[in-house]
């Protein structure tokens, strides 16, 4: 089968871009050449990845609402037009089928981004549960580039292209629009880097305009593109976990430790009651953070050790540029889950972190 290109696919190319497929039929950046230099730019100046691959789902209508509820733990009720929330999307028995991001875009609209692996899946999910409601479900993936800029000179750089949007007034999980070099473009404040950091919603056909535009004035603030690669870095050192690699529908969100995002006191929705169970009995184990010893990363699913008995598996590892170490994630026994827990992968030692490595308070993202 033919791999999609995304609408940055052909300036991307021209910059050196190394591709690679990503999941739901696209092809798509992997990395520019140097992981570590993609991830250290973004932490230091300002960054900027496409990621059109991602679902973007349309759903509108005076059950809009009502379904989405239906489908996701977080409450789209609690939202406001201008808001964004993280949330899973479970099984019946709770199992975590994606993760994505929700938008209240109005009263009877909303706009859902999920996963690049999962575009397809959910796209049928949440359009097999609309029948028989008056919601009307519509994937826009094709019609929507998706550019994330992060990293602590994105809004100044933001800012300097767009005149008619206050950035600094806008808080994180919010969203607005503006204009950017004459395309109107939704600007959210979100990302998976744990850095300042913006998405933009930019018609397909005005892409090349926005990305053109953004390296113009890029140089300034330190602009560089990055990929999958140092996207996944990024995110391992914030303990971000991954549909795909460190969860799955074997997984619930209190395996993965995102269960704060599960509301149950807002009535029924698919997987409640199994995940109302798993609430009450606890997890057999726990999503952790390692920071490792050696110079290889861990290929995944490499037993965690304690005392020559496997306690777990790891789900992924990598250079942690930013803090100087190699690191992993892992799913490992509750019982040494614990902050400084010395483990062994490997015949190495191994710590046991439950924080993020990487500003732990949140500080940047605050910014």
């Amino acid at each position: 089968m033919t791999l999609r290109r995304t609408p940055f696919h052909a300036l991307a190319s021209a910059m050196g871009a190394q591709m690679g497929p990503v999941g739901g039929g696209f092809l798509n950046v992997h990395s520019y050449g140097d992981v570590q230099a993609e991830h250290l730019n973004t932490r230091t100046n300002v960054g900027v990845q496409d990621l059109s691959t991602m679902g973007k789902i349309d759903i509108k209508g005076p059950e809009a609402e009502a379904l989405v509820n239906h489908l996701i733990v977080n409450n789209a009720a609690a939202m406001a037009p201008g808001q964004a929330r993280y949330a899973s999307v479970c099984a019946p028995d709770g199992g975590i089928m994606d993760d994505l991001t929700l938008f209240r875009l109005g009263a009877e609209h909303f706009l859902v981004v999920s996963g690049s692996r999962n575009r397809l899946k959910m796209r049928d999910w949440f359009s097999s549960h609309a029948t028989g409601r008056r919601a009307y479900v519509t994937d826009i993936t094709a019609a929507i580039a998706f550019p994330t800029i992060q990293g602590p000179n994105s809004r100044a750089l933001l800012q300097s292209l767009i005149g008619d949007a206050d950035l600094t007034a806008l808080k994180r999980w919010h969203f607005t629009s503006g204009t950017l070099d004459g395309t109107r473009v939704m600007i959210s404040r979100t990302g998976v880097t744990g850095e300042l950091g913006f998405e933009l919603f930019v018609p397909a056909d005005e892409a090349a305009g926005v990305w053109n535009a953004l390296f113009a004035a890029g140089g300034a603030f330190g602009l560089k593109p990055y990929g999958v690669k140092a996207m996944f870095t990024l995110g391992l050192e914030k303990l971000y976990p991954a549909h795909g690699i460190d969860m799955d529908e074997s997984n619930t969100p209190f395996h993965v430790g995102t269960d704060a995002f599960v509301k149950f006191d807002k009535g029924d929705f698919i997987g409640r009651d199994a995940l109302m169970r798993v609430r009450d009995q606890g997890t057999p184990t726990n999503w952790v953070g390692l920071t490792l010893t050696g110079e290889t990363p861990a290929p995944d699913l490499t037993p965690v050790m304690v005392d020559g008995r496997q306690i777990g598996h790891i789900t992924y590892s990598d250079h942690g540029y930013s803090v100087g170490k190699l690191l992993a994630s892992a799913h490992i026994a509750r019982e040494f889950a614990v902050e400084g827990q010395i483990v062994t992968v490997l015949d190495q030692p191994a710590t046991v972190t439950r924080k993020p490595f990487f500003d732990p308070e949140g500080a940047r993202l605050r910014s």
